[in-house]
């Protein structure tokens, strides 16, 4: 396909779409939720990451889909793993999920050329109260975030209601990783920033594809990559969540195209 029937550019480099386009990213985002539903049975304790992964790669497998992350960058995955005070990047492995373990799955499909990108938080067997606290506080940033979406606000806009939702709870935003434009491409601009003050960055157009997904720690914001170079974990060892839909611009507000078809999105609803 070429550019120009990808649509026009603005001058911060963030394609604009067509309405046909929408259809494309909610046949992708579907698959990618229904992947999410299915494999939170299997999210228990003395299962392993690596199991979850291989279930999720005969899932797409039998859809007759692609997956992103195999092979981007030299990444052999299905799916991003991440537990406790992993941020994100978690490599799924042979270790065993133990009781309260918190985890975020990210998986990342193609489906006839369009990207469907999410990623949510499951619980293995029982859920303490400080990380279900940070799990509602992050799940509802996320959300913050969405609803500032509307042509005329501005990215600015966005990562501030997530920003100020978190800190409110006296938690905080990961600084080092961010969202991103998709479409028929895994990332492009814009970088979508989970800080920021309102009104900068720029400005919101109908047709414009993103992710949000805000990472949120209990304690200080830093991470450091570990030497695997891609699991990124929280300096001070504290918990870590994260909530990820892919959006659109709307002409009046946005539309989600990573919806949980079964209304698992949040692991405790």
């Amino acid at each position: 396909m070429d550019d120009a029937h990808q649509g026009r550019l603005t001058r911060d480099g963030i394609r604009i779409h067509d309405a046909g386009d929408f259809a494309g990213m909610h046949k992708a985002g579907r698959l990618a939720a229904e992947i999410l539903d299915r494999i939170a049975e299997h999210v228990v304790p003395g299962q392993t990451t690596g199991a979850l992964d291989r279930l999720i790669t005969d899932m797409v497998d039998q859809a007759g889909a692609t997956s992103a992350t195999i092979g981007y960058k030299g990444y052999q995955h299905a799916s991003c793993i991440s537990v406790n005070h992993v941020v994100c990047h978690g490599i799924p492995g042979e270790k065993l999920l133990k009781d309260g373990d918190i985890l975020n799955i990210d998986v990342t499909v193609i489906v006839d050329g369009w990207f469907g990108d999410t990623s949510r938080m499951y619980v293995a067997g029982k859920l303490s109260r400080k990380a279900e606290r940070l799990i509602q506080v992050t799940h509802d940033a996320l959300f913050k975030g969405i609803e500032a979406v509307r042509p005329g606000n501005t990215f600015g806009d966005i990562g501030h209601a997530i920003q100020a939702h978190v800190e409110r709870n006296r938690m905080s935003v990961v600084r080092d990783f961010c969202g991103h434009g998709l479409g028929r491409v895994f990332h492009a601009p814009p970088n979508v920033l989970h800080y920021g003050r309102p009104g900068s960055g720029p400005v919101l157009e109908e047709g414009m594809f993103f992710t949000i997904e805000p990472m949120v720690n209990l304690g200080r914001p830093e991470t450091k990559v570990l030497a695997d170079d891609w699991t990124a974990v929280t300096r001070d060892k504290s918990l870590s969540a994260q909530f990820e839909h892919s959006i659109g611009v709307t002409a009046d507000g946005f539309e989600i195209f990573t919806l949980s078809p079964a209304g698992r999105f949040h692991p405790t609803y």
